[in-house]
């Protein structure tokens, strides 16, 4: 296993996190179908053991075979009994501007609100990032998810590798709650942004702040780095506001 797949699998297991609700079931089914939406697990990919997701996500392993079974009868992922088998993400990542909008319908207050909730999650996140010394798998997982970014081929699948690189920066704040809130918003910005088509120039401007929040955080400038975030957070907003309004 590389370094970048090491700290990759360090992200998923990061990201589903521990279910905290006293509905395990509906609980897992989010967190997983949440972390394959974002491009956690990206589509071919097999899911980790059933051993080892279920202590990952808190749950028994009878808990989460119902809750795979769940996200099967979706069509989000399928699996293989026996030797050799297992789980795999069938679940296409979606491609920005074709025909998202319906399922923001009846959403328009509370994706506002999410854009409100992440000017002040995210920002907060990097500088806490920056404040801490990163060990050098945090370091890898940062880089390696910047990297993916711009060796994205098509919209659908950049539009994924942008929230790793978000789920990134906030896993290597070293704050589980941080990472739930900056996920809860990222699925929130997720569902807005592949309802507006990819505009080369707004991708090019959101790369170089991806890369200025990225060498602030690995350069330990807190202050810097909140800044950066914040600006990034704003335009994107601005863009959001201007065409889904």
């Amino acid at each position: 296993m590389s370094a970048e797949q090491g700290a990759g699998a360090g992200l998923a297991a990061v990201v589903v996190g521990a279910v905290r609700s006293r509905h395990a079931f509906e609980d897992c089914v989010e967190r997983l179908a949440t972390a394959i939406r974002l491009g956690v697990y990206p589509h071919g990919t097999a899911l980790p053991p059933e051993r080892e997701l279920a202590v990952a996500l808190g749950v028994s392993r009878a808990t989460l075979r119902e809750a795979i079974a769940g996200l099967r009868a979706a069509g989000m992922v399928t699996t293989t009994r026996g030797r050799g088998g297992g789980t795999v993400v069938l679940h296409e990542p979606a491609t920005p501007g074709a025909g998202g909008r319906a399922r923001l319908r009846g959403r328009r207050d509370e994706l506002l609100d999410d854009l409100v909730f992440r000017r002040v999650v995210e920002p907060g996140a990097v500088q806490v990032a920056a404040g801490r010394t990163l060990s050098g798998s945090e370091r890898a997982l940062v880089v390696g998810s910047l990297a993916e970014v711009a060796r994205a081929s098509d919209p659908a699948e950049h539009r994924q590798a942008d929230s790793r690189l978000h789920l990134a920066l906030a896993t290597v704040a070293g704050s589980p709650r941080l990472v739930e809130a900056v996920t809860a918003v990222q699925a929130g910005l997720h569902d807005m942004l592949v309802a507006i088509p990819v505009l080369r120039v707004n991708i090019e401007h959101s790369s170089a702040q991806h890369a200025a929040i990225v060498a602030a955080v690995l350069e330990g400038d807190g202050v810097r780095a909140r800044r950066e975030m914040e600006r990034h957070c704003d335009d994107t907003a601005a863009l959001l506001r201007g065409l889904l309004d």
